[in-house]
């Protein structure tokens, strides 16, 4: 099958992938990620008792203040519409309560490049970028890659996915939907791998 090509039906298998989807996700991390605050869905998870931490811990400050990625702690935290933020240092706790919106990953912290398929999955947080005071996080230096062969391109069809389709709803069931029924323009890892190599190539 293309793995560009979008269905227009139901496979048989699809309800029965959807479920397997759900069972494999536990509980645990479709609590964490399906608040329901106005961050559903983020990219938390169970961390040291806690149901929902951005980010796995991460600080989402540090990425503005020392250009990097650094692990926060339990010492310096936030709770910011149900979703626990750690921070590394006092500093940063307090930037952010000052103002969370400044800091906050777009897409709920998932991949971006993934919300360009309208598929709310990954999100390693050192894997980042700043464009016209936005964070966006990736799911790896290839989606990363992916993303930057047309960064306005892609940052539109981020926004327009994650506006009309998964903000406010369930990660599971979106990423279900659209792992089956993909957009027009859906790339596979490989696709996408091929289209890296052949830009960079045609760079040297």
């Amino acid at each position: 099958m293309n793995p560009t090509h979008a269905s227009r039906r139901s496979p048989v298998w699809a309800p029965a992938a959807v479920l397997s989807l759900a069972l494999l996700a536990g509980c645990s991390a479709l609590t964490a990620q399906n608040p329901s605050g106005a961050l559903r869905p983020v990219n938390a998870h169970a961390v040291d008792g806690q149901a929902r931490v951005m980010l796995a811990g991460h600080d989402v400050v540090s990425y503005w203040t020392q250009g990097r990625h650094a692990m926060g702690s339990a010492q310096f935290q936030s709770v910011y519409e149900g979703v626990t933020f750690r921070f590394a240092s006092a500093a940063h706790k307090a930037l952010f309560d000052q103002s969370p919106a400044k800091y906050l990953p777009q897409y709920g912290g998932y991949c971006a490049n993934g919300i360009v398929y309208g598929i709310p999955w990954g999100g390693d947080a050192d894997s980042w970028r700043i464009d016209n005071g936005r964070l966006f996080i990736f799911g790896g230096a290839g989606s990363k890659a992916g993303f930057e062969l047309d960064i306005p391109r892609n940052t539109a069809l981020a926004d327009r996915y994650w506006r009309d389709e998964v903000a406010g709803n369930n990660s599971f069931w979106q990423r279900a939907k659209r792992l089956v029924f993909r957009v027009p323009h859906y790339q596979s890892g490989e696709d996408l791998a091929k289209a890296v190599a052949a830009a960079r190539q045609g760079r040297q």
